[in-house]
């Protein structure tokens, strides 16, 4: 369920490790990232055994660090009978792994291009089709998806917006974003991707239900030109 915002706030949420750093910190372990190298370079799944024998290793220890790569999701699991026999007596199915179709970046700050690259896409293909123009299709959309975010992490405003890279940071009764996910491109293209993340803020509050809030823009430098003030009365920009 949705927290409401008051104009105490809520406390800061303590910090929940990105699940994408956590598979990229598993890479750092020499044999781990030995293993996945061959993994990946094959054409068909791999087995414990062979995995072990091309890169030097006991089979418990590849075993160890292959698993730990699946845990990640860096590989994925399959069963395959590599005999080719079926029916009772055939064997178990081994355990096997391949690359993993999961798709994995970490930057720092956080950045969400490809969140942006998909709104900016669907935005052009939709207005080509109904004729609306792409910048009301781009602002519908993004905040269409932005009240779907809060549905999605369960928690306040605060948290989602930690979650989701803005950093944001208390300025009195106000939340300032110390972070722009969208910042390459807000900074050639500031109206547009200025604009796109106003909607999708204020969509993410009104997935919240957060009515003590409002998003304006208010450029400044060193953060997100989204600023979240507190509501005045209805009718107010």
């Amino acid at each position: 369920m949705a927290v409401g915002f008051t104009l105490g706030f809520v406390d800061r949420p303590k910090e929940v490790p990105r699940p994408e750093v956590s598979a990229v910190a598993a890479l750092d372990e020499p044999n781990r990232r030995r293993l996945y190298d061959h993994v990946v370079r094959q054409t068909r799944p791999v087995s414990r055994d062979e995995a072990a024998e091309a890169v030097g290793l006991p089979r418990k220890t590849a075993a160890f660090h292959l698993d730990k790569l699946a845990e990640e999701s860096l590989l994925d699991v399959v069963y395959e009978r590599r005999s080719g026999r079926t029916g009772p007596g055939a064997g178990r199915p081994a355990k096997l792994y391949r690359r993993s179709a999961r798709q994995i970046s970490v930057t720092l700050p956080e950045r969400h291009y490809e969140l942006a690259g998909r709104l900016l896409a669907q935005a052009l293909e939709e207005s080509e089709t109904t004729g609306e123009p792409v910048r009301e299709v781009l602002h519908r959309k993004a905040h269409d998806l932005g009240t779907r975010i809060p549905a999605t992490d369960g928690a306040d405003v605060y948290a989602v917006l930690e979650s989701h890279g803005f950093e944001p940071r208390h300025d009195g009764t106000a939340i300032v974003l110390g972070n722009c996910p969208f910042h390459a491109l807000a900074r050639e293209h500031t109206d547009t991707v200025c604009g796109m993340n106003l909607h999708l803020l204020r969509g993410v509050l009104e997935g919240l239900d957060e009515t003590g809030l409002a998003a304006r823009l208010a450029p400044t430098p060193g953060h997100c030109c989204v600023r979240l003030e507190p509501a005045t009365a209805p009718g107010t920009p």
